[in-house]
């Protein structure tokens, strides 16, 4: 993905009106990190070349909440973060048929919630993460996004 930043849009009034979505995006930190996204501020949210993963991108509105996932190593997710542009072309394909959208970060978890905390909470038994793992953009139920975000909140 490439670091780019630029303003972000504002909400039309007939998207405040929509019930937000989750989301959850993974990303190796040795290749982008939360905290790279932290200092950029902005960050197109590109290279994504599966097609479930980029029809999951294509259903992401403005102002959405999305869960940072560090894959590798970490395997955790680590913080919130929010769409800031709806999909468009993404700049890095050749072909048409790929999106992109732009996320910004809001605030990082206190602690990081690892795969191991997520597959062991019974709340979480049907997220996609448990299921699917290697998608790397995936949708989020409101209580699966909640119970995260508690965990994250723990210290």
């Amino acid at each position: 993905m490439t670091k780019k930043k630029k303003p972000a849009p504002t909400m039309s009034a007939s998207s405040k009106n929509k019930p937000r979505s989750h989301w959850l995006v993974k990303q190796e930190p040795e290749g982008y990190s939360w905290d790279n996204l932290v200092q950029d501020q902005l960050t197109e949210w590109t290279g994504v070349r599966n097609f479930q993963a980029r029809n999951n991108l294509r259903k992401m509105s403005v102002g959405d909440r999305v869960l940072f996932y560090h894959s590798g190593e970490q395997k955790a997710v680590v913080g919130i973060a929010q769409v800031a542009k709806a999909a468009y072309p993404d700049p890095t394909a050749e072909e048409e048929q790929w999106i992109a959208v732009d996320i910004k970060p809001l605030k990082p978890l206190r602690e990081p919630v690892p795969l191991t905390t997520i597959k062991a909470e019974p709340k979480l038994a049907d997220m996609l993460l448990v299921r699917q793992s290697r998608l790397s953009v995936m949708p989020v139920t409101n209580e699966e996004f909640e119970t995260i975000v508690a965990l994250g909140a723990r210290k």
